[in-house]
């Protein structure tokens, strides 16, 4: 079985994407959805987050303290750092149960915003890069999450830029409102399946 990464920067349209794939009979894995799961399943990680920021950062019902944990990692790089560090391994656990319940499957996709800064593209067989221009991603967030512009470019600032993570990716998407996705998503899923076969 193959393992696809599917990234792109924000408002790129990773998870439209995606839902084009799973439309295509192929399980995908929702890095940063699992990343939230996680955070309040996955004991090892609960006490390591206990233990790094305190116990304080979970309520008496076991929910996770999200204004908490903001307040500390929130223009933090260090602190941001250390709750990436307890969170990434517990995502690529989940990560390995979801192939094994897909172990059928010619191909899995594995969506991640942060899939080259993480380094969990080194666990996929190729990488997906997801391209559209600045202003038409700045505008598709700003539609989407209701935020001001001054929030999609610090968001934006954080991630790798498009043109390095297009260095990293063995295949391109062109999400730029031109361009028809489902095309271009249908010619990777038979170049998928070629691959899976051989």
């Amino acid at each position: 079985m193959l393992k696809i990464g599917l990234t792109g920067n924000i408002g790129s349209g990773k998870t439209t994407v995606a839902q084009v794939f799973e439309l295509l009979g192929i399980p995908v894995f929702y890095a940063d959805d699992e990343a939230k799961k996680v955070m309040v399943t996955d004991r090892l990680l609960i006490e390591g987050i206990k233990q790094t920021f305190g116990r304080q950062a979970y309520f008496d019902d076991g929910s996770l303290n999200r204004k908490y944990i903001s307040g500390i990692v929130f223009n933090n790089k260090a602190e941001l750092e250390k709750l990436n560090a307890l969170v990434h391994p517990a995502v690529f656990r989940a990560f390995d149960s979801f192939d094994q319940l897909h172990k059928d499957a010619p191909y899995v996709i594995r969506e991640a915003a942060i899939l080259f800064e993480s380094g969990s593209y080194k666990i996929c067989d190729r990488a997906i890069m997801i391209t559209a221009p600045l202003e038409v991603r700045i505008a598709r967030v700003i539609q989407r999450d209701g935020i001001s512009r001054a929030d999609v470019e610090s968001r934006e600032a954080r991630q790798l830029s498009q043109e390095e993570k297009l260095k990293l990716a063995n295949d391109v998407i062109i999400n730029d409102g031109k361009q028809l996705v489902i095309p271009q998503v249908i010619a990777l899923h038979e170049l998928y399946l070629s691959l899976a076969q051989h």
